[in-house]
């Protein structure tokens, strides 16, 4: 991508645009510099001088030292809708999403009633959504116990994936997989090139965990132990090994499964990771009794598991940082761990989080739009999100990087004002999200009238544009042949991957996602 020159007297730029985003730090990909980014009809035309005069007719909008960024992406997201709205909903999901400069996501097969399970049961998921998400959605499938004839239709009809469990998910409409069914589904999504998205806990190893009700963190630990995510991560592995198949593993926790990921990168097995935002912001020492916005599966673990999850990040071992957005209502967050719902909320707060604590640790924005934009948006071959560059969307979300702001959980825009980050002090201040060039967030009626929003009220609070996101098909953004494995820097020798059989299915009833 060429970058245009300053020059002492600037001359119009010979590119298309009718509208010129300019920042002194726009993350692209060869790096955060001072540019001038050129839109048209929707799209990303040139990444100019800082100084580029505008073409007749273009709008300018100047957003100063704010930064520029790529609109994130969000591949694992609960929305919740149908069934269940009372807990989400499309119109309250992307809201937050936009209010966090989310511009995409991806939403999971279950806690929606139906699961997305069959063609008909997306296409009911799709009714729903369309015309009522501010940002643009796609959508998982899922694997359950019987379906195995049914995820060529979804793969044909435009799912980016399939999610499975390993243990019980918590909700009775999506049981966990067995021994057989899991090298079944491998099988089968492996022989369409699909790709198999994993809930990684080993069932033998949580119904042997000592279970103890009550408002303790600790016990609760206890109850789901590293080692869970350890021998459930190598089955995967093993089994992705012996039928040379796509796997991705959901929200890891355990840093103890790091060593074996990275083994497996060096034999070759297609493999990727991701971790989340409470995952690396959050430990299980700051939690206090009864607080179960904190409950999640698998849990927050202590500070030093944290700290090795952000050195496999910054090595290259973990490849991208998303949500697991799970909402529910309030009084599904009882004070007894052992039986409040898991899940925790976070689709607005997860650039603001994630930046605060990168920062401490010397990382820049670079590396945030990587783990929050650029590697999501790859995972699922999302070819025109994810970038600053031309050709891409003009998807954007604009940050106050030094901003900083206290969690006030009835100012979020999910259904439900719950999170575990109520009261903590963030960095990082989206003032405003753009859809294909066009504004659907502003932090206020000012900004948005600053921004040239269309129709944007002069209010305190905060303008959010009519429903304008689309609903995306992975066909219509697949990637070439073979860009499903990402270039990785070389990794440091590891032991071999040890051969673990995968263990029998048992019951655990505990709520998982």
């Amino acid at each position: 991508m060429s970058i245009a020159e300053p020059s002492a007297s600037p001359e119009p730029p010979q590119t298309a645009a009718d509208l010129l985003l300019r920042s002194t730090r726009v993350v692209t990909p060869e790096g955060t510099r001072p540019a001038t980014v050129a839109v048209a009809q929707g799209r990303i035309t040139a990444v100019l001088a800082h100084d580029a005069v505008p073409p007749p007719g273009a709008r300018v909008r100047d957003f100063g030292d704010d930064a520029l960024l790529p609109g994130l992406v969000d591949t694992h997201v609960h929305v919740n809708d149908p069934g269940r709205t009372e807990w989400e909903g499309f119109r309250t999901a992307t809201r937050a999403a936009a209010a966090g400069g989310v511009t995409t996501l991806v939403d999971m097969p279950l806690n929606s009633l139906p699961p997305t399970t069959t063609v008909p049961h997306l296409r009911t998921k799709q009714a729903v959504a369309r015309g009522a998400v501010h940002v643009d959605v796609g959508f998982w499938g899922g694997v359950v116990p019987g379906n195995l004839g049914g995820l060529r239709p979804l793969h044909d009809a435009g799912v980016f994936g399939f999610k499975c469990f390993l243990s019980p998910s918590g909700v009775e409409e999506f049981p966990e997989l067995d021994e057989a069914q899991l090298v079944a589904a491998m099988t089968e999504t492996g022989g369409f090139g699909g790709m198999l998205i994993v809930h990684a806990e080993d069932p033998r190893q949580l119904a042997d965990a000592a279970r103890h009700a009550g408002p303790g963190y600790p016990d609760f630990l206890r109850s789901r132990p590293a080692a869970s995510e350890d021998t459930a991560i190598r089955t995967v592995v093993e089994t992705a090994r012996a039928l040379d198949a796509r796997v991705h593993i959901l929200h890891l926790s355990s840093a103890g499964a790091l060593p074996l990921i990275a083994a497996a990168r060096r034999a070759g097995i297609r493999l990727t990771v991701e971790t989340c935002p409470h995952y690396l912001t959050l430990s299980a020492e700051d939690v206090p009794d009864g607080a179960s916005a904190f409950k999640c599966c698998p849990p927050i673990r202590e500070a030093d598991n944290r700290e090795l999850l952000w050195a496999a990040l910054a090595d290259g071992i973990l490849d991208c940082v998303v949500s697991d957005h799970s909402p529910c209502t309030a009084d599904l967050k009882t004070p007894d761990f052992a039986t409040a719902w898991g899940g925790i909320s976070s689709l607005q707060l997860g650039l603001p989080a994630v930046w605060t604590e990168a920062r401490r640790r010397g990382h820049t924005l670079d590396d945030v739009v990587r783990w929050m934009s650029e590697r999501p948006a790859g995972l699922v071959g999302l070819t025109r999100k994810g970038a600053i560059a031309p050709g891409r969307d003009a998807d954007f979300a604009v940050l106050a990087p030094e901003a900083t702001f206290t969690v006030d959980p009835t100012a979020l825009q999910h259904r439900n004002p719950i999170t575990a980050y109520a009261g903590r002090t963030l960095r990082g201040v989206v003032t405003s999200a753009w859809l294909r060039g066009t504004c659907v967030y502003a932090r206020s009626g000012g900004t948005a009238s600053a921004v040239g929003a269309p129709g944007a009220p002069g209010t305190a609070g905060p303008f959010f544009a009519p429903p304008t996101g689309r609903l995306l098909a992975r066909e219509s953004f697949a990637a070439p042949e073979g860009r499903h494995r990402p270039e990785r820097p070389r990794l440091p020798e590891q032991e071999h991957v040890g051969q673990v059989p995968v263990p029998g299915r048992q019951h655990v009833p505990e709520q998982e996602q």
